[in-house]
């Protein structure tokens, strides 16, 4: 998911504690659960989705021992460099505005196009209507910025349901996201305006400090990049969508 945290403190937090990922022996993975099919809680309550099977892979090559933590989006780089978890692996785009607080992997998802959705036939205006946006995330600072009117909502689900209710005329955020939305919608919801590129490719966050479970993380992306099985993941859980590295 490409957003931008809010980044308040996070800096204090940073130099205030030591990381000690690899000091223990098992690696705690963060993510939000709540962005499919990057990231969800499935019907057994476990973490699900594409970045679960990547995370879990990554593990196995890294040869570390990980378990998986949910945290809210709006606090989920804050309660990194505190030391709650290990890594970032919730759909985040790598910024230069994160990386003065977190370092990052290499990208293992390639920047994701932010697509509009409005009601099917709706007369939506996404340059000076009401766009919705899920708080803190690069899609609503793009909003602000564009001459819409911005509203935000804690969780991607809610600016969905925002369309659906009337209280905006359209929904920007990943294409990735939105995409099954409108396909499980019957007709309901539409896809309307041009796509914009907004963000970097998506990778896994950790603290600064941890260069060296930084280091495991990117030869076991590197290697999945290699023999084809990330592009094979991608494409199972993205629709067959193609990547080559």
């Amino acid at each position: 998911m490409m957003k931008l945290v809010r980044l308040a403190g996070a800096a204090a937090l940073a130099t205030a504690f030591a990381a000690t990922s690899l000091a223990a022996d098992t690696v705690r993975m963060g993510t939000e659960g709540a962005y499919p099919p990057y990231n969800f809680i499935n019907d057994k309550g476990e973490v699900d989705g594409f970045e679960r099977e990547l995370g879990d892979e990554l593990c196995k090559r890294a040869a570390l021992d990980c378990v998986w933590v949910t945290n809210d989006w709006d606090s989920i780089i804050p309660n990194l460099v505190s030391g709650n978890y290990d890594t970032i692996i919730a759909g985040m785009s790598i910024t230069a505005e994160r990386d003065e607080v977190i370092d990052f992997t290499q990208e293992y998802f390639p920047p994701d196009p932010s697509t509009y959705v409005a009601l099917a036939g709706a007369s939506a205006d996404v340059t000076k209507g009401v766009v919705a946006a899920q708080t803190a995330t690069i899609q609503a600072a793009y909003i602000a910025s564009s001459g819409a009117t911005l509203v935000e909502f804690a969780t991607p689900d809610e600016t969905v349901a925002a369309v659906r209710s009337g209280e905006a005329d359209a929904v920007l955020a990943d294409d990735a996201f939105l995409a099954d939305i409108v396909k499980a919608s019957n007709g309901e919801l539409a896809f309307v305006g041009e796509p914009v590129a907004i963000g970097g490719g998506i990778g896994m966050g950790v603290r600064e400090s941890d260069g060296e479970l930084k280091a495991k993380m990117n030869a076991a992306i590197d290697s999945m990049k290699k023999d084809g099985s990330l592009s094979a993941l991608i494409a199972k859980w993205f629709d067959g969508r193609v990547v080559n590295y």
